[in-house]
């Protein structure tokens, strides 16, 4: 059900930090016209910790309205509070979405058992299936496997986000899990390795600058092409990397104005790409033959 090239999209937004809707409109149907499988409203990528409910909400009703019939259309609804995370998931999970994206609690650091009841309470109040989402380098906590797997067993949950980028993890969680259950690499730069191993596929940064590539290595992967996959994203692996020489999303909202898919806003506490890391980011995109704006004529 999920698998391929799914974009964490970013949220475009205008110079006084309002969502900017018409860019919105623009980036979804960029998404499809360059074959992404799925976009990821309101992650990690869209900065979530900065949109309120009712932003999230009419970027994922533009979404589905757009969309729906074309990609996956799923909606990150996680926070650390198990409340707030069911009353988001039982609200969102009835727009028309195909998932509901939960990241693990951030911060207050729960034990395994607590991240255990926190899942299996929102999933009990979705109308959608889950999609479980592991990044411990931000929330400074960390699903282990043997928890995915207990997790595994409620209908709704359906598959997971893995952003530790470590095969032997990928294989852990896909070794004790049932094999309908979806594991998507949630790092660009071990994402092929990560769908050699038995992933299904990834929910990308770099997807938001190179879809179509990004689209051709994991079709590649996924039909078992692994050496055509590598040859695809060793062009890439220079974005891999460098759309994280800042927090993301700072840097690849900068590449996405050059290439002039968005304006270069960003609402604090994030701030716009340092301008010693500019060449670093165009250099990148050069690697992976994206059109800037400049060249476009």
């Amino acid at each position: 059900m999920f698998c391929g090239s799914m974009v964490a999209i970013v949220t475009p937004m205008t110079a006084d930090g309002a969502l900017d809707l018409p860019a919105w409109d623009s980036l979804l149907d960029f998404h499809m016209r360059e074959g992404t499988e799925g976009i990821v409203v309101a992650g990690t990528t869209g900065e979530s910790a900065v949109l309120s409910p009712a932003e999230v909400e009419e970027l994922t009703h533009r979404a589905v309205a757009r969309c729906r019939e074309k990609l996956k259309v799923i909606v990150g609804a996680g926070s650390n509070s198990t409340e707030a995370t069911v009353d988001r998931t039982r609200s969102l999970s009835r727009l028309g979405v195909d998932a509901v994206m939960l990241v693990t609690p951030y911060y207050n650091k729960p034990p395994q058992e607590g991240l255990l009841r926190h899942f299996t309470a929102a999933a009990d109040a979705s109308a959608v299936p889950i999609i479980l989402y592991n990044v411990p380098g931000r929330t400074a906590v960390d699903l282990l496997p043997g928890t995915v797997a207990r997790l595994a067993r409620h209908p709704r949950i359906v598959a997971i986000k893995e952003a530790t980028g470590s095969l032997s993890r990928a294989r852990e969680i896909l070794s004790v899990c049932p094999p309908e259950f979806v594991v998507l690499s949630g790092d660009d730069a071990t994402a092929i390795d990560l769908m050699g191993a038995g992933a299904r596929g990834v929910i990308s940064v770099t997807a938001n600058v190179a879809p179509r590539r990004m689209h051709e290595a994991c079709r590649a992967a996924l039909a078992g092409d692994l050496a055509g996959a590598r040859t695809i994203d060793a062009s890439l692996q220079p974005l891999h990397k460098d759309l994280f020489v800042e927090a993301n999303p700072v840097p690849v909202k900068w590449a996405m104005a050059r290439m002039g898919m968005i304006g270069n806003a960003i609402r604090l506490p994030l701030v716009e790409l340092a301008a010693a890391h500019h060449e670093t980011v165009l250099r990148a995109m050069r690697a992976a033959g994206v059109t800037l704006e400049d060249q476009a004529a």
